[in-house]
């Protein structure tokens, strides 16, 4: 048969109160937060179930729902950032803009798009071939 643990949340001030009980036996303890509250009442649970099977009830002001609702909003409240701060204009060096850069100078591609050293070594040079000459004579005036 599967017994139930009951774990209790009580907020004292930033921290958070545990009470776990069940199987006669209660087991207390303090965390920072709500989540790490909970962290902290899944190992007194373990501590109280052994290898035993347990149904654990989690309780904040009587209710499961108001627990789950405090614990959810925790996990998926996104973290307070510092406020981005802007620099003022004209504190930031000018980044070299496409025209400025060398003409020689290459776009870096992706490995995926490179081709193997081989191929590349292989390639016709830059310098334009010179143009066949005709065979046709040619008009003099």
């Amino acid at each position: 048969m599967v017994e139930t643990i009951t774990a209790t949340y009580v907020q004292e001030d930033a921290d958070w109160a545990i009470t776990v009980s069940g199987r006669g036996k209660e087991l207390t303890a303090r965390a920072p937060g709500i989540i790490a509250a909970r962290d902290r009442a899944d190992q007194l649970v373990e501590e109280l179930a052994g290898d035993g099977k347990a149904t654990v009830v989690h309780l904040l002001n009587g209710s499961a729902l108001d627990f789950t609702s405090a614990y959810m909003t925790a996990r998926l409240t996104l973290p307070k950032l510092p406020p981005l701060e802007v620099p003022p204009p004209g504190s930031v060096p000018k980044q070299p803009t496409p025209a400025s850069a060398s003409a020689d100078m290459k776009p870096q591609l992706p490995p995926s798009k490179q081709l193997p050293k081989a191929v590349e070594d292989r390639k016709a040079p830059a310098e334009p071939a010179p143009a066949p000459e005709s065979k046709a004579p040619a008009k003099q005036a």
